[in-house]
């Protein structure tokens, strides 16, 4: 019924997972390391074709400090911190109530508004561009960081109260029902009894919104358009030149778009496997 582990196959099994392991990470890391190499070579190199060896002139400090100094990548990270943090902040805060609610209050329409949660999650949201555009353009949020802080949130609730309601939905009552004799307002309750006992999952989920909000490229061409609200990942593209494209500006640039989720990744990584596995295993 279950795959037999790799150690116990024959060993010419064994050598030929290692050695196709080895050569599909080889394969994955390839671009990146392509990308890291040319952040460091100078424009005239890369126009001699030079893409995949070692930079004739290293450009290591220059072409990161040009990015910030020549560019608007500073004001572009500084929005995408924005954006980022609000946003998870917000759907944490509102997925979470919901969950509470949904989980462990009976009401007349708690299973249908649970199934629009879950709906919410198959919709494909490039059919949502025009209709979600022309909403904020009538409420004023277009091409405002209000405007993709309150979108993110709106599209990334659906998840994550189907993700925490589980969660809540396994705590005993008898929690909540000792806390409501000793006269804990359910506000009260909220914060001092659920929340610390969901907070491996809220970990988790902060961890996957972050990255999610932060590498976000679509929405962020559909609903922003000057430079001073811009994110990152849609504000590389000013780092191309009007005449030529300044692909090394490009490609420090990425690396540098990139680091925060990886660091975030890093910070958070013990907080993320043990809110994905809490309640795996009963004991």
């Amino acid at each position: 019924m279950f795959p037999t582990p790799i150690q116990k196959k024959p060993l010419i099994a064994q050598i030929s997972y290692q050695v196709g392991v080895v050569l599909m990470l080889m394969i994955w890391l390839a671009p990146l390391f392509a990308m890291m190499m040319t952040s460091m070579r100078s424009l005239h190199d890369l126009h001699h074709g030079n893409y995949w060896s070692l930079p004739t002139e290293w450009l290591l400090v220059e072409n990161y400090v040009a990015v910030f100094t020549l560019t608007k990548m500073g004001q572009f990270m500084w929005n995408s911190v924005m954006i980022t943090v609000l946003a998870v902040v917000g759907v944490l805060m509102i997925s979470s109530l919901a969950a509470y609610s949904l989980a462990k209050y009976r009401f007349r329409l708690n299973l249908p508004i649970f199934a629009m949660f879950i709906a919410g999650n198959f919709i494909p949201y490039q059919i949502l561009m025009i209709p979600v555009r022309n909403l904020t353009i009538e409420l004023g949020l277009y091409d405002t960081i209000l405007g993709l802080v309150l979108f993110h949130v709106a599209f990334q609730a659906g998840f994550c109260t189907l993700f925490l309601r589980n969660f809540i939905k396994a705590l005993p009552d008898s929690l909540i029902e000792a806390a409501r004799i000793d006269g804990a307002s359910e506000i009260r309750i909220f914060f001092s009894v659920i929340v610390p006992l969901i907070r491996p999952a809220l970990a988790a989920l902060a961890v996957l919104m972050f990255t999610f909000i932060w590498n976000d490229y679509f929405w962020a061409l559909v609903l922003v358009q000057s430079d001073s609200v811009r994110p990152v990942t849609a504000g590389l593209e000013s780092l191309k030149g009007g005449w030529t494209l300044f692909w090394n500006f490009i490609a420090a640039g990425s690396i540098l778009a990139a680091m925060p989720p990886v660091l975030m990744f890093f910070l958070m990584q013990k907080h993320l496997i043990a809110g994905l596995t809490l309640g795996a295993v009963k004991g």
